[in-house]
């Protein structure tokens, strides 16, 4: 097949989806397939070849990339792009996928997971990897994705729905519990999450998260083991626990080497497995997800797993939490590329029927 891995982009999480296209890329080209990665926001700025010829282009157009410990500067991206558009999908990005016969979502965070991408395909009659536009953009939206909990009895945290302003502070300061977490409502990789202790912190953390936007999810702090877990298909793998080495898995700990012991299988009963992984396709299913998605949640002292959120285009570095669930199961992380994109052009084709 010629498939576009469409990567990068211009959300907080640029550099994690670059990382995850490259591996993306390069295993599926492994497997045969002419794969080529383009940055959705640069697009081809830097590819200098025939348009024609992009699918037989060295390497797919990959480049080494890694993950800093601090998330981008997206002003700077914005600022490198030649052409200065505010369009989000840069230089040749819709013709190229228009010539794909798939494109492979290695984006991550607001603009690829929050359905405006699937459904910029949807309208050009591209199938794309993944969950469709709807759906997509309900599970980014952590306001949004609680209601579904609450109304499937899927066990999460006491949560409030906040919008807000400065002037708002000192009276919810007033009326939210502490400890707590305070999450932006469209964040991935931990970014805009900070879980405050004292009434005091809780001012300043709402205060810092207004550089993200005046909508907020408070919950309740669930204190536990942090435990993942991904569906793929119609079924759940085995789970993953993660260890991390500063207070919670942030940003730092999730991307950087030493930030967190990962263990898979995790050490937990099958009764605990089983909680979770059920937990995790119930929520996949009322969402109307499909193909993949990671689920991640706190299972507390006394065995009850809390859902935080689900991940729709989780992390796919060779590294990543999905690729070790299912090494666990016999699937490789090559041949879980290719199950990926087969698996969703089955999906897609059906959504047309």
């Amino acid at each position: 097949m010629k498939i576009v891995v469409l990567a990068g982009g211009l959300s907080t999480e640029r550099n994690v989806a670059l990382t995850s296209g490259t591996g993306i890329c390069r295993a599926l080209r492994r497997r045969g397939h002419k794969a080529v990665l383009v940055d959705m926001f640069l697009g081809l700025e830097n590819y200098s070849g025939s348009l024609a010829d992009i699918f037989d282009a060295p390497d797919g157009l990959c480049a080494d990339h890694s993950v800093s410990s601090e998330a981008p500067d997206l002003e700077a991206v914005r600022r490198s792009r030649r052409d200065q558009s505010p369009s989000m999908l840069g230089q040749g990005v819709l013709q190229v996928c228009a010539m794909a016969d798939l494109v492979f979502l290695a984006l991550h965070g607001s603009c690829g997971e929050d359905g405006r991408i699937q459904a910029t395909l949807d309208l050009l009659g591209v199938p794309y990897t993944g969950s469709n536009y709807i759906s997509s953009g309900m599970a980014m939206d952590k306001a949004i994705a609680k209601r579904f909990m609450d109304a499937e009895n899927i066990r999460t945290a006491p949560w409030r729905d906040v919008r807000y302003a400065e002037a708002d502070i000192p009276a919810l300061v007033e009326e939210l519990e502490t400890p707590c977490a305070v999450k932006i409502v469209n964040g991935g990789s931990s970014i805009g999450v900070e879980l405050p202790e004292s009434k005091e912190e809780l001012e300043a953390t709402l205060r810092r998260m207004l550089r993200f936007g005046n909508h907020v999810v408070v919950e309740k702090k669930i204190r536990g083991r942090e435990i993942q877990i991904a569906v793929l298909g119609d079924t759940y793998l085995p789970a993953v626990e993660i260890i991390p080495k500063n207070a919670y898995f942030d940003y730092e700990s999730k991307y950087q080497k030493g930030g967190a012991v990962e263990l898979c299988p995790a050490p937990i009963t099958d009764a605990q497995w089983k909680q979770v992984g059920e937990m995790a396709l119930k929520l996949h299913r009322a969402l109307g997800l499909s193909v993949y998605s990671r689920t991640d949640f706190i299972l507390d002292e006394d065995g009850k797993a809390w859902c935080l959120e689900v991940n729709t285009l989780p992390g796919m570095t060779p590294t990543s939490l999905v690729p070790q669930e299912a090494a666990a199961v016999g699937i490789d992380y090559d041949m879980l590329c290719e199950k990926i994109a087969e698996e969703s052009l089955r999906v897609r084709k059906a959504e047309r029927i």
